[in-house]
């Protein structure tokens, strides 16, 4: 998921550079994006668990 969320930088950052991007294009792969950083979120919280000190 990671190696996606890295991905989907990328092709956000190469979208930009063009001089005519697609705006919904871009606007998709933003949100794809904030989706996919929440899931992580989401993993490594049920993974790492709250010890509250």
């Amino acid at each position: 998921m990671r190696i996606e969320h890295r991905d989907l930088d990328d092709a956000i950052a190469a979208l930009a550079m063009m001089p005519t991007h697609d705006q919904l294009l871009m606007a998709r792969l933003k949100k794809r994006k904030l989706r996919l950083r929440d899931e992580i979120a989401s993993l490594e919280d049920l993974l790492i668990p709250d010890i509250i000190a």
